[in-house]
């Protein structure tokens, strides 16, 4: 990889998830800048998950789609004083099967190709009929997984283990940041993180300046961007860390780093 220089990069990952992509930004000499658009809470009710724990070993297999939901399950786990060890596990990307099997100290069973949900539910498929599978989700999430999978034949329990809520002390981070040196690129690492910065920054009454190079961690993250208006400059190659940094780079190597469309609500 090239280097940045003094290339500034909004990181939008929630608190204790952004060192890794800002630690791969300053490798490559960019200069991050950490604001949350997303805050990891406790779902509304833990009875769906509590109800899955206690009977884990009934379930074939258990699917996690985000290091968030691993997180969420092994404390969980933990604070009921039961075992939070499943039969088989399937992950939706590598960031999540690292977080499992750290947590879980045991291997991931299965990785989709392409770390997108439509990828985990087409490998997942051949394993669907009659079996039992329980999805560990944050509250408000894409059905794309459970309907594919109960359409193959399986059993799908989905367990809420987490809610993303807005941070609402960002609004002022972001009044200062775009009000003094706005940043040259924007971090996409999710579908919510972009639908919390465009609600944050309506909060604040500010709009993306033109010539921001917005940067997306990949399809979905993509799609959410275009329903809020915002066309993606750089998409990810894989759903991971590493290749959004190095979409970044391939960026403002190409020398294009000023060109791209209107940014505006």
């Amino acid at each position: 990889m090239g280097l940045l220089g003094d290339i500034r990069v909004l990181v939008t990952r929630p608190r204790g998830q952004g060192s890794a992509l800002a630690e791969y930004l300053e490798v490559v000499g960019a200069t991050p800048i950490l604001v949350p658009t997303i805050e990891i809470a406790s779902p509304s009710s833990w009875c769906g998950l509590d109800a899955a724990l206690t009977t884990l070993k009934t379930y074939d297999w258990v699917i996690f789609t985000s290091a968030n939901a691993v997180h969420a399950f092994l404390t969980r786990a933990q604070s009921l004083n039961l075992p939070p060890n499943p039969r088989r596990v399937a992950v939706i990307g590598p960031g999540t099967a690292r977080a499992a099997e750290e947590a879980l100290k045991q291997p991931v069973d299965l990785v989709p190709e392409r770390f997108v949900a439509e990828s985990l539910a087409a490998a997942l498929r051949p394993h669907a009929p009659g079996a039992s599978m329980l999805l560990i989700r944050a509250e408000i999430a894409r059905d794309v997984l459970p309907e594919a999978l109960t359409r193959a034949g399986a059993k799908v329990t989905i367990a809420e283990a987490y809610r993303n809520v807005v941070p609402g002390e960002s609004v002022e981070s972001l009044r200062e940041l775009f009000g003094s040196n706005p940043p040259d690129v924007v971090t996409f690492t999710s579908g919510s993180s972009a639908h919390n910065l465009h609600g944050l920054l309506d909060l604040a009454g500010l709009r993306l300046p033109e010539g921001t190079v917005l940067a997306s961690i990949g399809p979905v993250t993509s799609a959410s961007m275009r329903e809020l208006g915002w066309e993606p400059t750089v998409e990810a190659e894989k759903a991971t860390i590493p290749d959004l940094v190095a979409a970044i780079v391939s960026r403002f190597e190409g020398g294009a780093s000023s060109s791209t469309s209107s940014q505006g609500h």
